[in-house]
């Protein structure tokens, strides 16, 4: 009894730390107050203010800048590491150790360290400064986190379902497309999905690598500059809780999918 209650006092205090300071900033969204107070009462002026603010025009380029960069970037990630994992899984164990290992090392690595080595390479080879840059550091740092979420899915598949395709007449093209990829496909979405929101998230790696002369923004780097010159004002307070609701609602919408689907396949097992 004592033990259950110490572990969910943990638990829940690991919540508070983690969550508070962010239903903080939605608290103080409505008192349109950089001080943290209430002296105008419940106001939602601050989010009138996303639409008729002088900072408007700025806030909605870098909002383009952002989604353009993080879809591109997503898309040609995931490709890249759902082919790559099949590619990976394919190897011998040893060899296939040795690939995961060098993929995690963009993961585990600093980040301020991949940011300053791309800036580097980019210098280096006279990539030229501006959205080719940044979409391309992008699909570096994320396509190892794809591949982190494709491999555990071929290592849960049953190896001789595609095997039993090929024997059946279908070529390894054919088999690739209507067998292997299908049963994929929550681990392709799910790195997608990650891929996407660290890509809007980064900042260091778009900060050095954006160029000064370019004047591109993201709204992380947008946020940082207004910051650094003004403050933050109640206006980022509604943009940061608006951010945040949506976010969560991705997220509570993936797990809604994933449990129907878990329902519906046990449902299935009994039926049969």
């Amino acid at each position: 009894m004592v033990k259950k209650i110490l572990e969910k006092g943990y638990l829940g205090l690991i919540l508070a730390l983690l969550y508070a300071p962010i239903l903080f900033i939605i608290v103080f969204s409505f008192s349109n107050s950089a001080t943290f107070t209430f002296k105008e009462g419940f106001t939602l002026e601050a989010y009138r203010s996303i639409f008729t603010s002088s900072q408007t025009p700025g806030l909605l380029q870098a909002l383009k800048n952002t989604f353009l960069i993080a879809i591109v970037s997503s898309v040609v990630a995931t490709i890249l590491g759902s082919t790559a994992s099949i590619g990976i899984f394919s190897l011998r164990k040893r060899t296939r150790r040795m690939v995961e290992g060098i993929n995690q090392l963009p993961i585990i690595n600093s980040e301020i360290v991949m940011a300053v080595s791309l800036m580097l390479f980019f210098v280096t080879f006279r990539f030229p400064a501006g959205y080719l840059r940044l979409i391309l550091a992008h699909i570096t740092f994320c396509t190892p986190y794809v591949v982190l979420s494709v491999m555990p899915r071929l290592t849960q598949m049953d190896p001789n379902i595609y095997e039993a395709a090929l024997d059946l007449g279908a070529s390894p093209t054919k088999a690739l497309i209507k067998v292997l990829i299908p049963m994929l496909v929550p681990g392709i979405i799910s790195g997608f999905v990650l891929s996407f929101t660290l890509s809007m998230d980064d900042f260091i790696i778009t900060q050095i690598n954006k160029g000064a002369a370019t004047g591109i923004n993201t709204l992380s780097t947008y946020i940082y500059e207004d910051a650094r010159l003004k403050g933050l004002s109640p206006f980022w307070f509604a943009i940061f809780s608006i951010i945040f609701i949506l976010v969560l609602t991705l997220v509570l919408l993936m797990n809604f999918r994933k449990n129907v689907g878990q329902s519906d396949k046990g449902d299935t097992y009994e039926k049969q």
